[in-house]
């Protein structure tokens, strides 16, 4: 868990460093789960001679899965990176629309949050 619920987002170098390692571990795994993804799908995209219109579009619904998962693990790593770089400038657990302290009880359920959870909720009714 990244965030204790007892403690403060505000902490001392100790506390950004122990955030830091955390996401740095976070987003080893899922370079990890990417990595393996993108083999699964060069695997499963060769096409045989012997297959027919069905062998094909069971191959093709199968790339288009396994494509969506990728591009899922792709954008974890995106936010994990965003909330690295967030740690790095200072603005770690702070709402990127109103500025104001992100609930930790949010961030130990998603570590990368950038939005606290009114706007969140706002952002996802457009």
């Amino acid at each position: 868990m990244l965030v204790q619920p007892e403690m403060t987002v505000a902490g001392g170098a100790q506390r950004s460093a122990d955030l830091r390692s955390a996401l740095d571990a976070r987003l080893q795994e899922l370079a990890v789960e990417y990595n393996e993804a993108v083999a699964e799908m060069t695997m499963a995209g060769v096409v045989d001679a012997g297959d027919d219109v069905a062998d094909l579009g069971t191959k093709a619904f199968s790339r288009d899965q396994e494509l969506a998962v990728a591009l899922s693990i792709r954008s974890r790593m995106d936010q994990v990176e965003r909330a690295m770089e967030r740690l790095a400038e200072g603005t770690y657990g702070r709402c990127e629309r109103c500025a104001e302290d992100i609930p930790v009880a949010r961030l130990t359920a998603f570590p990368s949050a950038t939005l606290c959870v009114q706007c969140k909720s706002l952002s996802e009714r457009r």
